[in-house]
């Protein structure tokens, strides 16, 4: 029989590449976007062990529908990893639009938490594992970043908390938390700056789609009896930032 994943977020980035990982290690996935262009892409790419699914996490009364109209084959989910993301952007919240804040909250909490609740049965009956993307910002704060670091924060904070709740089930939960990785997020972040996003990871060596896709398919294998809790990674340019410091004239 062969193993599922059931991936948020698949069309691209870590999303997309965490798909090929597994289809090439023969597991099937249920991966999940808003682009029909790119699922139709990924299906044709990936064959048979894809089914793309037009799906919204800021719907959630979406989910269970989705969810019921899956060919049988797919139903039995042993792996969920919601890796659907993203951030406003970078505005100080006194400077912020309400509007990308609800879509980062919506999307990176809320719909995370419904689809986790909803898939959790399965889950439980087939002792399987739930890895959440997180993000090093929800330890690590920076200017402009407040909502989005909260939201990763929840993440975390959730996934420890969901350990407790499925204590003695055998279901393992991990919350992966990693640095830059160059993907579309700044892009999408920025609204299509391409230009900001190459300038961001420029000459620092940055974490590829396929290093964090590596990172969750180690994860993912591991004997049944071994959770990672937390697991937070950066690129070797990357490390912290000093104290900012606010001088009065």
């Amino acid at each position: 029989m062969n193993k599922t994943i059931f991936i948020t977020g698949v069309t691209a980035g870590i999303g997309a590449a965490t798909a090929r990982q597994f289809v090439s290690q023969g597991w099937q996935v249920v991966g999940t976007g808003r682009r029909r262009d790119r699922l139709d892409a990924l299906a044709t790419e990936l064959g048979d062990f894809f089914h793309p699914v037009m799906l919204d996490m800021r719907c959630p009364d979406d989910f269970q529908p989705a969810l019921e109209a899956l060919p049988e084959r797919y139903r039995k989910i042993d792996l969920l990893l919601n890796n659907a993301g993203l951030a406003p952007p970078m505005s100080t919240l006194q400077e912020a639009e309400q509007g990308p804040i609800d879509v980062a909250i919506d999307t990176n909490v809320t719909g995370l938490v419904a689809l986790t609740r909803i898939l959790l049965p399965g889950l439980i009956e087939r002792k399987g594992a739930v890895i959440n993307l997180c993000s090093v910002a929800a330890t690590y704060p920076y200017r402009g970043g407040c909502v989005y670091a909260g939201t990763k924060a929840f993440v975390r904070q959730f996934s420890l908390g969901l350990r407790c709740d499925l204590h003695g089930t055998g279901v393992r939960v991990t919350s992966i938390e990693p640095g830059m990785i160059e993907t579309e997020f700044t892009i999408v972040r920025t609204g299509g700056d391409k230009a900001a996003s190459d300038a961001l990871y420029a000459n620092m060596d940055p974490m590829t789609a396929d290093d964090l896709a590596g990172t969750i398919w180690w994860v993912a294998t591991l004997p049944p009896h071994v959770n990672i809790n937390t697991l937070e990674l950066m690129p070797t340019n990357q490390s912290w930032a000093g104290f900012a410091v606010h001088r009065n004239e």
